[in-house]
């Protein structure tokens, strides 16, 4: 199985590569669109601002690319964040796969309350989905973040900080996990061998 992971200005990519070839993936880290069209499954990862990202998709048609896909997509972290309609985050219009708006966390109390969120969370109101098939339980998954996608008719599952919002979006052939997987023990592990097998 050939996977492509989307290569652009988003750091976090390689262990997310590591955690592929652990499961037994042939993932190749690349931003040619013929590599990405002919990929079995395709995972977009990273870490870093939507607006400077979305000037890196743009200029190089990936953003369009990334809408026209038709095999099983995942997004990761920021991944996530770019599928959604817009971000908060320097006002950034994003890819508008899911229908749903990422917003900056405010904290209602600074001392109990971090902004970014670093972490462990609970996955929580989980519906049925093959991502999420026989997950361990505690499901507790990492996170890094300090904008996140607000709750949707496309959330498939919920966590806490601060208030509920949106751990993972499914739409289509698309789904996008707001926490690391790669980062996430045998959770993470079984999350992304379940989207190998989707």
């Amino acid at each position: 199985m050939k996977v492509a992971v989307i290569k652009y200005n988003a750091g976090n990519v390689q262990s997310v590569l590591y955690a592929l070839e652990r499961l037994g993936a042939d993932a190749e880290l690349t931003d040619d669109p013929e590599k990405i069209r002919s990929a079995d499954k395709v995972i977009f990862p990273g870490q870093g601002e939507a607006s400077s990202a979305m000037t890196y998709l743009k200029a190089r048609h990936l953003d369009q690319l990334i809408r026209d896909i038709k095999q099983p997509f995942l997004g990761v972290c920021l991944g996530l964040q770019l599928l959604c309609e817009h971000s908060e985050e320097n006002d950034t219009d994003c890819l508008g796969i899911f229908p749903v708006k990422v917003k900056r966390f405010i904290p209602e109390n600074s001392q109990e309350f971090k902004v970014p969120h670093i972490g462990w969370n609970e996955l929580e109101n989980l519906a049925e989905n093959a991502l999420l098939k026989d997950l361990p339980d505690p499901k507790f998954l990492y996170y890094v973040h300090s904008y996140y996608a607000e709750l949707s008719e496309v959330t498939i599952a919920t966590t806490h900080y601060i208030h509920d919002f949106t751990a993972i979006l499914h739409r289509d052939n698309y789904w996008a996990i707001q926490a690391h997987p790669e980062k996430s023990s045998t959770v993470g592990e079984k999350l992304l061998s379940n989207f190998l097998s989707i």
